[in-house]
């Protein structure tokens, strides 16, 4: 085996992971955004933790999280 065989294997071996097609994390993140704020509909990610939401909650709205995020359960 030369480095010409080495080299084509190579090439083969690149084809056959771009035939694969792009992977993007887009659709998949899109998808885990399950936490919704009920007073302006922003989504954030299902592992958000209290603080950020308290956070948004008083910042945006001048609310409390239970009002801005009714379904919302802290972590135990």
């Amino acid at each position: 085996m030369g480095n010409g065989a080495r080299a084509q294997q190579k090439r083969d071996r690149n084809a056959k992971d771009a035939k694969k097609g792009p992977s993007s994390q887009l659709k998949v993140n899109q998808a885990a955004c399950n936490v919704k704020c009920t007073v302006c509909m922003q989504t954030f990610l299902q592992t958000v933790r209290e603080p950020a939401l308290k956070e948004h909650a008083e910042n945006k709205h001048s609310k409390t999280i239970q009002d801005c995020f009714p379904g919302f359960a802290v972590a135990a």
